[in-house]
């Protein structure tokens, strides 16, 4: 098996189509067509269901993804690893994070990773906290920082950011707002929700608050973004139970403390690959994140 039939595989899956992944690699669609035939016959199994409009992965196809997103991950971190022992780090940081994660200044710490680091290229992506582990688990992000989902596994591993207690933030006018009191989930089961979608941390954190409190509540306003949130906090739409460190960001609003419960603290971690399989960009950009940490701000 060829790196090459692995890396022409996994762009074939992530496009869906012969002819656009042949151009994004720059090779021939009839070379690109002989190199997942020949993968196939190697495997003796169909990879794709090929139709003249898309292609879409076979169950053996689906299976392989995985497993050649992560020797391919691996194989990019071992060229990376030889370049940085030759005192040069080049090649890709791909990181992912969740909207203003605590515990971390992304913006800020890219730039000087930048700095430091020219010659490598830098990719960032936003997602809620469960995509964003899968993608590392995976080898298609070098690592992430995300709400803690999970204990550590065979192919991830955490690193402490910071944790803090959930607030719930309502309009000044609303009657929780009057007396400016600590809740429970109790005082907010007939309230209206304004939250964000499950697959994010501050959201799972919430449920999670509710459901060992035994109490149900409805999300009416859904949202993957933390200002659109706001806003409607901010019309009285809704009550937002949220990170602490959110009501800064809307000066407008009233914050109340949630009772201290377990569950409802919320926890920021990077995600990496174990040890054996972290890029060297990740290795630096934790190095400056340990460092800016230990500085203060």
């Amino acid at each position: 098996m060829e790196l090459r039939h692995l890396q022409h595989f996994v762009a074939v899956a992530e496009d869906q189509h012969f002819t656009r992944a042949a151009e994004r690699l720059m090779v021939s669609q009839s070379g690109l067509s002989a190199s997942i035939r020949a993968l196939e016959r190697e495997l003796q199994t169909p990879l794709f269901v090929r139709t003249t409009r898309r292609v879409t992965l076979t169950e053996a196809g689906r299976a392989l993804l995985g497993e050649a997103e992560r020797i391919l991950a691996q194989v990019r971190a071992a060229h990376e690893a030889v370049a940085a022992v030759q005192g040069v780090l080049r090649g890709t940081l791909s990181l992912g994070t969740e909207q203003c994660i605590a515990g971390v200044h992304t913006a800020r710490l890219l730039a000087t990773f930048r700095h430091r680091h020219p010659d490598v290229e830098i990719r960032l992506r936003q997602a809620g906290s469960v995509e964003l582990a899968e993608e590392v688990a995976a080898g298609r992000l070098d690592l992430a920082f995300a709400y803690r989902t999970q204990a550590d596994t065979d192919q991830l591993r955490s690193a402490a950011l910071t944790a803090e207690p959930m607030t719930v933030l309502c309009h000044p006018s609303h009657r929780l707002a009057a007396d400016g009191m600590a809740v429970t989930p109790d005082d907010l089961a007939d309230e209206v929700f304004v939250d964000f979608h499950p697959d994010w941390g501050p959201r799972r954190t919430t449920d999670a608050a509710f459901a060992a409190a035994g109490v149900r509540r409805t999300v009416a306003l859904e949202v993957n973004d933390v200002h659109s949130l706001l806003d409607l906090v901010d019309e009285n739409l809704g009550v937002a139970v949220v990170p602490r460190h959110f009501r800064h960001k809307r000066e407008t609003l009233t914050a109340l403390a949630v009772k201290d419960t377990d569950e409802t603290v919320y926890e920021t971690v990077a995600l990496l690959p174990q040890h054996r399989a972290t890029s060297p960009a990740a290795r630096a950009l934790m190095a400056l994140l340990e460092q800016e940490t230990q500085d203060g701000p």
